[in-house]
């Protein structure tokens, strides 16, 4: 069983930039470090995608949380990270798992699964915002993590970039909904169509707000899970 290991206080600094974490770590000999963070969480469309990251030796200027970065700088800060880190692992969880196992048990489950994929092995694992049992490596869960870590952040935007595109696809095939536009969070006009047309196969069953709309209409296409959020 791995046991958590948790830096001493007085390791990271408040004025040591995003890059602290991981500085830190790697001067007690625990890199390198992973980073990992999910998209799509707070939807109630689309796939959940996890995404872990380690960076390379270079400093990535811009790393941010991802939900503060216009769609441009989102863009461009994905290929800088996909071209120069270390190793990169993406794991997409489709609607109807998370409807079976639950939304938290889907993400603790895909960050895992991230994590193993990473073709190299970490020396310790930030994830963002609660702990992840289970992991491989010693880890640790911080507290808005995508602000203050950089790994955590670039794991933040290869998640919303990868995600975000798979959610312009969905649109192709339904575009009634808008995916495009709302990437499947509830939104008033998500919600409109949703009155209007009742949900399709990637909505999320075990949400409340799919299930008040008429999932019994596609009932034989995605099964509703328990848990409802």
């Amino acid at each position: 069983m791995t046991v958590a290991f948790r830096p001493r206080p007085s390791v990271v600094r408040r004025d040591s930039g995003l890059y602290g974490y991981e500085r830190a770590l790697s001067r007690r000999g625990l890199g390198p470090v992973a980073g990992v963070d999910e998209a799509g969480r707070g939807a109630c469309a689309g796939p959940l995608v996890v995404a872990a990251v380690v960076l390379g030796d270079r400093m990535i200027d811009g790393l941010d949380d991802s939900k503060l970065l216009t769609a441009s700088r989102r863009a461009s800060l994905f290929e800088r990270i996909t071209v120069t880190a270390k190793a990169v692992s993406v794991v997409v969880i489709p609607p109807g798992e998370i409807d079976a196992r639950g939304l938290h048990r889907s993400n603790i489950g895909g960050m895992r699964r991230a994590v193993a994929r990473l073709p190299c092995h970490p020396g310790y694992v930030l994830t963002d915002g609660f702990p992840v049992p289970g992991l491989p490596a010693p880890s640790l869960g911080v507290w808005k993590g995508d602000q203050v870590a950089a790994c955590i952040a670039a794991a933040s935007i290869v998640a919303k970039v990868t995600r975000d595109e798979m959610m312009v696809a969905l649109h192709e095939r339904h575009p009634r909904y808008g995916f495009a536009v709302h990437k499947g969070y509830g939104t008033a006009d998500h919600r409109r169509a949703l009155s209007t047309y009742g949900p399709c196969p990637d909505h999320r069953f075990s949400f409340s707000t799919v299930a008040r709309s008429g999932a019994g209409e596609v009932m034989g296409e995605n099964e509703v899970g328990a848990g409802a959020v």
